[in-house]
């Protein structure tokens, strides 16, 4: 029998928040397309993640797709700048990547639309993050109304939806719903400069929201850490 359920394409990145977001996508009921973008970051391990993430979640086609902007630079995670290790600032840290979520959001779009899904997943949130303006609420709003200017479906009022199920949600509140979910959370990557020896360096922006995550959830921490 022909599976009817929806259809929804995820960005998974190998990092805690995408895993959950796409997970509880899968919980409420829709299939899966799992897009990774290898961007030539400097945390190349993430992608290995994401395969396992996308496999654990039975995603019906994972495509992991190159796009080097390392041909930009700009941030941290594109050239050879040091990633912070100081904390989590108030202004946007140098580990930003220039519109990084419009770029993906865009070519999740473009497969959605080839593969006749409505409904794009993505792990962005608006509390426990580094301050990163295409986080934010207002920007996935402002990326459904471009969809619907920008597309065959979206002009003929078939709208695609921007799925944001982690928005609202503490880190902390991150990791209960992972957990919530039956999910190993160890399997996910979010360090953006690994230690030698394949681990989390514990210091930048990334590790120490997540450590500060299971340390309010009061959830065992799986993450090894160099420091």
């Amino acid at each position: 029998m022909e599976n009817t359920s929806p259809l929804a394409v995820a960005l998974i990145s190998g990092g805690l928040d995408s895993m959950v977001a796409a997970a509880s996508m899968k919980a409420a009921g829709y299939r899966l397309l799992a897009l990774s973008i290898d961007y030539n970051q400097r945390h190349q391990v993430e992608l290995a993640a994401a395969r396992r993430i996308a496999t654990t979640l039975g995603a019906e086609r994972h495509v992991v797709l190159p796009l080097d902007l390392r041909a930009f630079g700009g941030s941290a995670l594109t050239a050879e700048i040091d990633v912070p290790k100081q904390g989590v600032g108030a202004d946007i840290p140098i580990t930003y990547v220039p519109a990084r979520n419009t770029i993906f959001l865009s070519l999740s779009l473009g497969w959605a639309e080839a593969a006749g899904a409505r409904d794009l997943v993505i792990g962005v949130n608006a509390l426990d993050y580094s301050g990163y303006p295409d986080c934010r609420p207002e920007f996935v709003a402002a990326f459904e109304d471009m969809a619907a200017l920008a597309t065959k479906a979206g002009v003929e009022g078939d709208r695609f939806r921007v799925h944001a199920p982690l928005q609202h949600m503490s880190k902390a509140d991150i990791v209960r719903e992972g957990t919530r979910l039956g999910l190993d959370l160890g399997m996910s990557w979010s360090c953006y400069d690994p230690a030698p020896g394949g681990v989390h360096c514990g210091l930048c922006d990334s590790c120490r929201l997540r450590a500060k995550g299971f340390e309010e959830a009061g959830i065992p921490d799986p993450t090894r850490y160099a420091a």
